[in-house]
């Protein structure tokens, strides 16, 4: 009988070559398959930044354009408050021609003048002092295309009873080129719950 043989010790898996210890692998190894490696990604990266500060930029720019066109939209409300209460202040301290002045085209109409004075003879309309919108009620307000209708002007000067009268209001232009507000008359005092 033969003597068995002793086991053999089982040899160790070769050893896999690699980059010392402490050095990144060279570009290209180590990535999954599919994928640029990671250098190659920073490499491209500031590339990338013009756009992206092109497309910040262009945000910006679209904000302050928007916000610009907003802005001067809502201030022809303003205008339109400004304009009746200088009417309403012509008016209060008897100043026909003032008023005539503020209304369009109304100096050139001896119709248009007419009217105004006969407003002016109505006592309730004279007050010395500072003449305060109470409210305004426009037809027209936030429009966004030209319109014309009637605004609602309830104003008293502090001690006195409030005075309602109707202001003809015309918008013409749109949002986009700027709308222009013209005033085109203004009636007697009408009663306190009346519409205009």
């Amino acid at each position: 009988m033969s003597e068995a043989s002793p086991p053999q010790p089982a040899s160790a898996p070769p050893a896999v070559e690699g980059p010392p210890a402490g050095e990144a692998p060279p570009a290209g190894e180590g990535s999954p398959p599919g994928h640029a490696p990671l250098g190659a990604a920073r490499r491209r990266s500031p590339w990338l930044r013009p756009k992206r500060l092109l497309l910040i930029a262009l945000g910006v720019f679209l904000f302050l354009a928007i916000s610009g066109e907003l802005a001067r939209f809502f201030s022809v409300e303003n205008l339109e408050r400004d304009e009746d209460l200088a009417l309403i202040q012509a008016e209060a301290r008897g100043d026909v021609a003032g008023m005539a002045a503020r209304l369009s085209g109304c100096r050139d109409h001896p119709a248009c003048v007419a009217r105004l004075r006969r407003i002016d003879a109505n006592p309730r309309v004279r007050r010395p002092g500072s003449v305060k919108i109470l409210d305004l009620e426009s037809k027209t307000a936030y429009s966004l295309t030209g319109s014309s209708g009637p605004s609602r002007v309830a104003w008293t000067v502090i001690g006195t009873l409030p005075v309602i009268q109707c202001v003809q209001i015309r918008r013409t232009g749109n949002f986009l080129t700027g709308i222009k507000l013209q005033l085109l008359s203004i009636t007697p005092p009408i009663q306190n719950e009346a519409d205009c």
